[in-house]
Order: C-alpha cells, then sequence, then structure tokens
C-alpha cells in the first residue's frame, strides 16, 4: 500500500511505530526529499503544527546516496545545513536494519540526534527521530517518483 502525508499525519504514535516496524529499510535513497514532522499524532492540530514547522523549520533532506551524506534543508529560505552520514544498521525501535540519519559526527548542533528511515512506499519513507536513545517524534520523507 501507498502512503501518503496525509494519511500519516492522521495516524496515532502507535500506527506509525507498527507501520515503522513492519516496513522494510529499503535503497538508502538520492536527491531532494520533501519532510513533514509529525507531532501531535492523531490529533486535529497535527497538520497545521507539521505546516508551521515546514514554513519556519525544516523542509526536508537533500540526500547524496553516492558520498552516504545528507544535508537538511532548513529555515524560510531553504539554507542547506547540519550534514548527516547515511548508513544501514539496525535500529533502536525494533533492531531490524533501517537506514540510519547520523549526526553524532557531522554536527554540534545535533550530534544527540539519530534520525530512522524506512520505506513505506514508492518514494515514500517514514522516520523517527531519536535524542541519544529516547524516541521524539515522527516524520516523513518524500521523493518525486
Amino acid at each position: 500500500m501507498a502512503y501518503t502525508t496525509e494519511q500519516l499525519l492522521k495516524m496515532t504514535e502507535k500506527e506509525l511505530d507498527d507501520l515503522f516496524g513492519s516496513s522494510p529499510a529499503g535503497i538508502i535513497p538520492n536527491g531532494e526529499a520533501h519532510g513533514t514532522a509529525i507531532l501531535g499524532t492523531g490529533s486535529k492540530f497535527t497538520p497545521e503544527i507539521a505546516a508551521l514547522i515546514n514554513t519556519f523549520v525544516w523542509q526536508g533532506k537533500n540526500f547524496d546516496a553516492a558520498h552516504g551524506t545528507l544535508r537538511n534543508r532548513i529555515l524560510a529560505f531553504g539554507l542547506n545545513a547540519i550534514v548527516a552520514q547515511i548508513y544501514k544498521a539496525p535500529s533502536l525501535l525494533d533492531g531490524k536494519e533501517c537506514i540510519v540519519l547520523d549526526y553524532s559526527q557531522t554536527s554540534l548542533v545535533a550530534k544527540h540526534i539519530r534520525d530512522e528511515i524506512r520505506e513505506i512506499g514508492p518514494g515514500m519513507y517514514l522516520g523517527l527521530v531519536f535524542w541519544d536513545t529516547k524516541k521524539t517524534i515522527h516524520f516523513a520523507l518524500q521523493f518525486p517518483v
């Protein structure tokens, strides 16, 4: 089944965790992805919160699969900043393979952040954000198909 960002914004935290847990790591993506932060899972305000974050804080990620790195697109003007290393490893959530976006060696600002993503459909990835080993929020990445 292919999922849309709108569907993900309506899911509860447990539904998102279950979807992440049942999805394969997929291939390490390449190129520009539109990102959507998923906060306040399952509430009627989730889409509005996501829209505010997309406008003023975080728009997505630019992946360079060949070099195993990415840059986040941040702020209202889409600055490419906050670099991460990309590799496959066991998930902190369930121990199964995922794609890790690791900021520990590349960013002073985000050194405690570890993102994990899995492919939930063509061009669509569901992600988790960890602060050290504590899960914080979910996010979606949508690549042009």
